[in-house]
């Protein structure tokens, strides 16, 4: 069974990341959605919140499971059996990031292989701290977010 790692904070997640768990389920038969606690950037939601956020949108999604972990996201992925990491990237920034995280990856695991995925042209400016701050300002967030998130992220404001 072929499968895919695809790690990140999502905080919140968006369309942006349901869009590549969608798409890469064209290439693989199961995603692991792994969430990193992120010890470098705050995060508005905790681990538990953003947990129960994706699994709440990966639901139907057949092949999806949802694992959080900590530490190197090489042994991580080991331990699960799988090589492989799929990273959207939207612009010229996020392709600098992602080869440099790419070839640190290839060397801390020998065959460990990223590959990138474009976000669907409707998708392909979404970023989570956009979307928090829209939030955090009352701004809409209708088709940045599914429903569930957008009710998380007001009560997070308290715009509930």
């Amino acid at each position: 069974m072929a499968a895919a790692i695809f790690p990140g904070t999502f905080d919140p997640i968006h369309n942006g990341h349901l869009d590549i768990v969608e798409r890469a389920l064209h290439f693989f038969d199961e995603i692991l959605i792994a969430l990193a606690p992120s010890h470098s950037k705050g995060t508005l939601f905790d681990v538990g919140e953003r947990m129960a956020m994706i699994q709440e949108q990966t639901a139907g999604m057949k092949g999806v499971r949802v694992a959080s972990f900590d530490g190197l996201l090489t042994d991580f992925a080991r331990s699960q059996g799988i090589q492989v990491a799929i990273r959207g990237v939207r612009a010229v920034t996020d392709f600098d990031y992602e080869f440099s995280m790419a070839l640190m990856n290839r060397k801390l695991s020998d065959g460990f292989e990223t590959l990138l995925f474009i976000p669907s042209g409707r998708y392909i400016f979404l970023n989570a701290t956009l979307i928090r701050e829209v939030a955090r300002f009352g701004g809409p967030t209708e088709g940045l977010v599914p429903e569930g998130v957008a009710k998380r992220l007001q009560a997070k404001f308290g715009r509930a």
